[in-house]
């Protein structure tokens, strides 16, 4: 006699990978500093860095994914994850260029540059090695939260470790290409967030 297999709940670790993706992150950060540099007039150039950044790229993931484009919004196959870079990269650029038109606060273009930046070095390692992007997104976070908020946004790394467990666990990235990531992303996003704000 044979049963139906029980239907089962998405593993922690999809859940993690999920609710922690880069989008959520951007979002997180762009209205974090945005509060920080001039309450809500700051949430509103964040909301902007955050459309460019965030919104519209995942759009775009998602269109890519009606059309049969990728397999799904991770975005695993290589060739597949250059095309979504470069098209993240252009509406990147065209925000940065939006907000500096505008006349947004510096410390909000260079936040949005220092995406732009990351984005850049992920992209360049991408074509020869799958570093992962959620770890970098995430500890680039925690990094220009930091560097806005003092020693506590460091707490951040707690969650920047169970990001990169979850992409470790689900098997989408080895713990070098995580920890390489979340390197790369403290360093590129932290170095040039100072340099420009």
């Amino acid at each position: 006699m044979t049963t139906a297999p029980a239907a089962t709940s998405p593993s922690f670790a999809r859940r993690v990978t999920d609710g922690l993706e880069p989008k959520n992150w951007i979002l997180a950060v762009t209205l974090l500093v945005g509060w920080q540099v001039d309450r809500f007039a700051g949430i509103g150039w964040g909301l902007l860095g955050a459309l460019f950044a965030a919104v519209i790229p995942i759009a775009f993931i998602k269109y890519g994914m009606k059309r049969g484009r990728w397999a799904d919004r991770h975005v695993g196959v290589k060739q597949h994850r250059l095309i979504v870079m470069v098209f993240i990269i252009g509406s990147v650029a065209t925000g940065i260029a939006l907000m500096i038109g505008l006349g947004a606060p510096r410390t909000m273009t260079a936040l949005i540059a220092a995406m732009l930046t990351t984005l850049a070095a992920l992209m360049a390692i991408t074509t020869v090695w799958k570093i992962s992007v959620h770890a970098a997104v995430s500890s680039g976070a925690v990094a220009m939260l930091t560097v806005v908020y003092g020693p506590v946004a460091l707490a951040g790394y707690a969650l920047v470790a169970l990001v990169g467990w979850s992409r470790i666990e689900l098997r989408d990235h080895t713990r070098g290409q995580v920890l390489a990531g979340a390197v790369l992303g403290a360093v590129v996003a932290a170095a040039t967030f100072i340099l420009f704000r």
